[in-house]
């Protein structure tokens, strides 16, 4: 493949450390570092300054948080979106938009290539590339991982060491980890036995629920329209709103995860999570929507909740498909406004109190105390109709 130009999803870890002394070296042509800023616990002037060391021709790092949380996070937690009952899609939302950004990167730059250091095995080759192909058809695309003979974390490290490469990974502590504003997940290397508990030193987000606090926190999280607006009653821009969030959830040990989950290219792929701030999002919202969604609605939105977190998990974020999906999640929304009231305590968020004008709920229809409003006596007639079809199938049977 010729090339005049390519832009790289950078980081400055391992792979893409690699890849970017690689690229020039294969390629012979400039190399533009494209690095996101999605809340990473990052030093970005280091990564900088390491990727000009490395050989960028320059490096562009750009402030997604806000973008991040209020374009991505959000709408996806107003779908409820989970994979497979477990993960909140932190790795998954967080491809589409550094793609979207690196091919905005590479028309502003005159580049002609994009390239990501996503594995061959994995899922985020195909997060990246559908959102290039949508986006941009006509730009080339170089996956080093799927073509190069670089094949494990160990030769990596080995090339690295032989470029003067300096790297976050060592081979006693192998394990690769991705971080952004709504997770840190880890895996490959020591993880990639399933029956191996992680070292309680590897958790960067979260406090051991074991050693969260002795007292309960108690926080209240509004919501407009399915989306956060205030924590204890302060507003908050979408990205501090979800640092907020991760505090309160990290420093009480609230949203590990340990799972084995089967990736889009056919393998399972054993990954552990940190998800503090989503977590706690996710509980609130959904006890929310018990008070503020009607019945037949809830049941129809969460019928279609596995699809669009497949849609998100495969990297369709893109996608026509996916578009009418997020409308209709979002119109399921118009009625879910209020206050939840929260208590976290050593790794649990329990919903505890919930208000809201939109409320359905009607003391004076569900107390168990005297009413004027329900005559108990309609429920006859109400189980005698359901029941008919078992009692005509019970006579044909006899």
């Amino acid at each position: 493949m010729t090339v005049k130009k390519i832009v790289l999803a950078y980081s400055g870890g391992l792979d893409t450390s690699v890849i970017l002394k690689w690229l020039q070296e294969n390629y012979q042509c400039p190399v533009v570092a494209f690095a996101a800023d999605l809340g990473q616990d990052e030093d970005w002037k280091a990564v900088r300054e390491k990727g000009m060391a490395t050989g960028a021709e320059k490096v562009v790092i750009e402030d997604l948080k806000e973008t991040f949380a209020r374009d991505f996070i959000f709408p996806a937690f107003r779908a409820n979106a989970i994979y497979e009952g477990s993960y909140l899609l932190g790795t998954s939302l967080a491809r589409p938009l550094i793609a979207m950004k690196q091919v905005k990167a590479a028309e502003a730059e005159g580049a002609d290539a994009v390239s990501h250091g996503a594995t061959g095995k994995g899922n985020d080759q195909v997060r990246f590339e559908l959102t290039y192909m949508a986006l941009n058809p006509h730009l080339k695309i170089i996956a080093p991982w799927r073509i190069w003979d670089l094949n494990s974390r160990t030769r990596l490290i080995s090339y690295a060491e032989e470029h003067h490469i300096p790297v976050p990974v060592t081979r006693e502590k192998p394990y690769s980890s991705d971080e952004n504003l709504l997770h840190i997940s880890f895996e490959g290397g020591i993880l990639e036995d399933p029956w191996n508990e992680p070292a309680p030193s590897m958790f960067k987000m979260t406090t051991a629920p074991e050693d969260a606090p002795d007292t309960p926190t108690y926080v209240e999280l509004a919501f407009v329209q399915g989306n956060p607006v205030a924590i204890n009653g302060r507003n908050l821009s979408p990205g501090d709103l979800f640092q907020e969030l991760n505090r309160l959830g990290g420093d009480n040990g609230i949203g590990r995860l340990d799972m084995v989950e089967n990736r889009f290219v056919g393998m399972k792929s054993r990954g552990v999570y940190e998800t503090p701030g989503g977590t706690i999002l996710r509980t609130a919202h959904r006890d929310l929507e018990t008070i503020t969604m009607d019945r037949e609605v809830m049941r129809i939105r969460d019928s279609l909740v596995a699809r669009y977190s497949e849609l998100v998990y495969n990297g369709f974020w893109f996608s026509p498909e996916m578009q009418l999906l997020q409308k209709t999640m979002d119109e399921a929304q118009a009625t879910v406004s209020g206050t939840v009231r929260l208590k976290l305590y050593k790794g649990n968020c329990m919903p505890v109190g919930r208000k809201s004008d939109q409320s359905l709920y009607q003391e004076s229809f569900a107390t168990f105390e005297e009413d004027e409003v329900y005559n108990q006596a309609d429920a006859a007639g109400f189980i005698k109709l359901n029941a008919l079809r078992l009692q005509i199938a019970a006579l044909k049977k006899k």
